[in-house]
């Protein structure tokens, strides 16, 4: 176990993402065609630290703030979108580890580097308590990552039979798990987000927690106890750590449009290029100026959780709701933006060997996500603001 870790700055991070992005930029289209990451690509990402971020530092973490995340998570996106999610999931699963007691934290990340898939929700499965522990039976759809993680953090429904069901989580090993690969999309192909399932899987009684517990930050480990980085609720560390994936895609969508721009014609019209006509000035500034927008949304849920994990300030539920509704705003935004891109980007990116179009595709398979949502993130946050439940306990 490491104790004197010192953890690379963000600028130091996103470099070594700038380095590697030529081995993720060529292995971006196979990962889409055979809807996993190339191996290249995760040994590149593993090799410059990326599932080190959200570890603790006593075992070579870098217990990275939710700004670095954001930054980190934009620019390998800019690269695949597909590489920066199967990322960000790990952050998630390994920062929701870090809540449980320190025995299972000292197993599951024995080494730094590993790679831990997750769900939040408990799927099909269901767990009855056992003579030390519980027994799980169920499965897990689009669990991305899973076929290049050690671990998978898996919830379930606790059928307790002195007392009412109730969700639980905690960590398995994926050899313990059955994958199946089912994983045939119009987007994200790469994230290679298959389904698992477990057949009367033993769970000993100290890898398991209240899934409630789990969501909302509260810690049964004592060493992580006072960490800054675990002073936040699950969803809205959630929503830090993925928002960033949108920006990056969407910039991805842009460049790519400008790359294109210099010579291309605008068809049917007398205009000499695309570039002189006003209405593609038009529809690039309103474009551009959403990404800026959803920058702002990212940035500011970015900087409020690492403005409370430094405090150590009570979150109050309005600024739990506005987390998720920054996030449904940005998703909204790029999403707006990338179709403006797309639209303006003529017949000839439908090509395949354009890559505008699968962008795209994983932008809006990205914002399919339930936590994405931009309108029920948006509900959620008004009805906090109107003084009603927020009719989730995901907040």
């Amino acid at each position: 176990m490491s104790t004197s870790v010192v953890a690379p700055s963000r600028e130091e991070l996103v470099q070594r993402i700038r380095e590697i992005a030529p081995v993720i930029r060529a292995n971006a289209a196979w990962a889409s065609e055979n809807r996993r990451l190339h191996e290249d690509t995760l040994r590149a990402l593993t090799a410059a630290g990326v599932f080190r971020m959200r570890i603790p530092l006593r075992y070579g973490g870098y217990e990275s703030d939710a700004r670095t995340m954001v930054a980190v998570s934009d620019e390998i996106a800019q690269i695949d979108g597909s590489a920066a999610w199967v990322a960000v999931c790990s952050w998630v699963a390994t920062w929701g580890l870090g809540l449980f007691p320190d025995e299972v934290q000292d197993e599951v990340f024995a080494d730094p580097d590993v790679q831990v898939c997750t769900t939040i929700g408990p799927g099909s499965a269901t767990a009855v308590p056992v003579d030390g522990g519980i027994l799980v039976n169920g499965t897990w759809p689009c669990i991305s990552g899973a076929t290049s993680s050690r671990y998978q953090q898996i919830g379930a429904i606790l059928l307790d039979p002195n007392g009412q069901p109730y969700p639980v989580m905690g960590p398995v090993l994926m050899s313990d798990l059955e994958i199946t690969d089912n994983w045939h999309t119009t987007g994200f192909r790469g994230t290679g987000s298959v389904s698992t399932t477990a057949k009367d899987l033993f769970i000993p009684q100290e890898r398991v927690l209240p899934a409630p517990m789990v969501v909302n930050g509260e810690s049964a480990s004592k060493l992580n106890a006072d960490t800054a980085m675990y002073r936040a609720p699950f969803i809205s560390v959630g929503a830090a750590t993925t928002v960033g994936v949108a920006l990056g895609m969407a910039k991805s969508i842009r460049d790519t449009f400008f790359e294109r721009l210099p010579g291309r014609k605008l068809t049917y019209t007398e205009y000499p290029s695309q570039a002189d006509a006003p209405v593609t000035h038009l529809r690039i500034a309103q474009a551009t100026m959403k990404i800026d927008e959803a920058e702002f949304h990212a940035q500011r849920l970015a900087a409020t959780v690492d403005a409370k994990c430094a405090s150590g300030e009570a979150w109050e539920l309005l600024e739990r709701g506005r987390s998720r509704a920054d996030e449904g705003a940005a998703v909204q935004l790029v999403r707006e933006a990338s179709d403006i891109f797309a639209l303006a980007s003529g017949g000839a990116s439908a090509y395949t060997s354009v890559p505008i179009q699968r962008v795209v595709n994983d932008l809006q398979t990205f914002s399919l996500h339930a936590m994405m949502n931009p309108d029920v993130n948006a509900e959620t946050y008004g009805r906090i603001l109107c003084g009603a439940d927020p009719n989730t306990y995901y907040i």
